[in-house]
């Protein structure tokens, strides 16, 4: 079992799942403008509604109630507070009063929230006036957005997350294009987004050090997502060596200046060398001044992970090449053993040992800090069979097991988040990926919750605060697998009578227009051969 006071909790992010995306002086984001452009996301899906979360935050606390958790990891929509990201232009009062009565419901419900300031809805006029995180006007306009939650929230809440996966919104906003705001600026994108960003998370833990902490007494840290890279043969040091450029690329981008005061040498050595080849008279990876890298290391109260899967890793040098790029930069190969479970979509193996090993590598690299687990879950690819998502429940077993072999290495880990509370928007995935413990039927126009049989296995873990002995974990298994088939038979239900509203509201309509018309058509066909 794990140690008394281990938190436990599920998170999600705005964007993902409260909808009302233009309702009550919202202004747009990046994802309403990016999925609104035809052909960005599967299926042209968008967050427009999402989970209606918006409307059923009572509904969602419920659900947190039933599976007894500690915590919920919420993120914040900057310009659900600040219509154009821009604190002297306008604050939208009735986005704050959403978020304080959120906070007041989770606090009332003895839930501690943890809460995202980023979870990548940048407000979009930033990113039409001044080009996003390209541009270094971010940091103070963050700022801006931080220090106005400090103070409307900052009373209750008491865990701060910074950036919620800064790599993603560097790596896939900026290079590849795969994210909105769908930009792909070449082999300085990615680096430069990151470096304002990073610059940014330190003022906002400046700002939080010196004018909001001796009185509201919380703590301000970052959430960084990452696999684990395993050298594909260990003995082989030039497979290791690319092994642990691969997290150096990933984790350490990030961790390397927070915890250590500037980049990885590996990233400054590999991105320098290809920029020479290249012919360009500086690196393409940004450099922090002297006065930057003592700004920036210590900025962080506790270092948020997220971590979802692993690969195995090689050396693979890729010749010379005019447009360079991060992938290209790191020169290693990703390979997956195919016997490695893959329960939804082919990115996401799950590998458990893998997490052990990442957390002993924090452990070691960055002077074992104070750890808050704040993603980590599987999806299904398609919606599994009557609820009972088996596959999850293995996934979770295995995953939590491996926090607590790395607690007993001595990592010092506090809190696990799975993720996530609900089926959601999956970015660039439209709805085709389920992440959630909770099914929601999206046909249905109130978008019910559903408990997968992952939700009643975590809730067992998190009353007996892990696992006391393999005969009672193994029951907890085939009850949750039962219960999930009684569930099933609910929905089923459901869905047959909103099957038969769509009937009623669409088809009898439909047919009694038609009729009328018919009965219009006859009728003048009879007066005109009447007269």
């Amino acid at each position: 079992v794990f140690p008394a006071g281990f938190l436990w909790g599920v998170g999600s992010s705005a964007y993902q799942t409260e909808g009302a995306w233009d309702k009550d002086g919202k202004g747009p984001s990046i994802w309403d403008a990016f999925t609104h452009r035809k052909g960005k996301v599967l299926g042209n899906d968008t967050g427009d509604s999402a989970c209606d979360g918006y409307y059923r935050v009572k509904d969602d606390i419920q659900l947190l109630k039933e599976l007894r958790v500690n915590h919920y990891l919420l993120s914040i929509s900057w310009p659900r507070i600040m219509p154009t990201g821009i604190k002297a232009e306008q604050l939208n009062e009735k986005g704050i009063q959403f978020y304080n009565d959120t906070i007041n419901s989770l606090l009332e419900n003895n839930i501690t929230p943890i809460v995202s300031l980023y979870h990548w809805d940048l407000p979009q006029v930033l990113q039409e006036k001044y080009g996003g995180w390209q541009n270094i006007s971010m940091i103070n306009y963050f700022n801006d957005y931080a220090n106005l939650c400090f103070e409307k929230f900052g009373d209750r809440v008491k865990h701060w997350i910074t950036f919620s996966n800064p790599w993603a919104v560097a790596e896939n906003g900026y290079e590849t294009g795969e994210h909105a705001p769908g930009l792909k600026l070449g082999g300085c994108g990615a680096y430069k987004a990151a470096h304002h960003i990073i610059k940014t998370h330190a003022k906002v833990w400046h700002s939080y050090n010196s004018t909001w902490r001796r009185e509201q007494r919380g703590m301000v840290g970052i959430s960084l997502t990452s696999g684990w890279g395993e050298p594909v043969d260990p003995h082989s040091q030039t497979d290791r060596e690319a092994a642990e450029r691969y997290i150096h690329f990933h984790l350490g981008w990030f961790a390397n200046p927070i915890y250590r005061g500037d980049y990885p040498e590996v990233m400054k050595n590999y991105v320098g060398k290809k920029s020479a080849q290249q012919g360009l008279g500086t690196s393409r990876l940004p450099t922090f001044s002297v006065q930057e890298k003592s700004y920036i290391k210590g900025t962080s109260d506790f270092l948020g992970i997220g971590h979802f899967t692993t690969r195995y890793v090689l050396q693979k040098n890729f010749p010379f090449l005019q447009v360079s790029g991060y992938h290209t930069d790191r020169d290693l190969a990703e390979l997956v053993d195919p016997n490695w479970p893959a329960p939804g979509p082919k990115w996401l193996y799950s590998v458990p040992w893998g997490f052990r090993r990442l957390l002993n590598f924090i452990k070691t690299q960055y002077g074992n800090p104070l750890i808050y687990v704040t993603e980590n879950g599987v999806a299904e690819a398609v919606p599994c069979t009557e609820l009972c998502d088996e596959g999850r429940i293995l996934y979770l077993k295995g995953y939590i097991n491996e926090i607590l072999k790395a607690l007993n290495d001595g990592v010092n880990v506090k809190a696990y988040t799975a993720w996530s509370l609900l089926d959601k928007f999956e970015w660039n995935k439209g709805f085709s990926e389920k992440f959630g413990l909770y099914h929601i039927d999206f046909q249905n126009k109130n978008k019910p919750r559903y408990p997968k049989a992952s939700a009643d296995y975590y809730k067992k873990i998190i009353s007996a605060n892990g696992f006391p002995n393999p005969r009672e974990v193994e029951n907890w298994h085939r009850k949750a697998m039962d219960s999930c088939s009684s569930t099933h038979q609910h929905l089923s239900a459901d869905s047959l009578i909103t099957h038969m509203e769509m009937v009623t509201e669409i088809v009898l309509p439909t047919v009694f227009t038609l009729c009328i018309l018919i009965c219009i058509v006859l009728l003048i066909f009879y007066l005109r051969n009447h007269t």
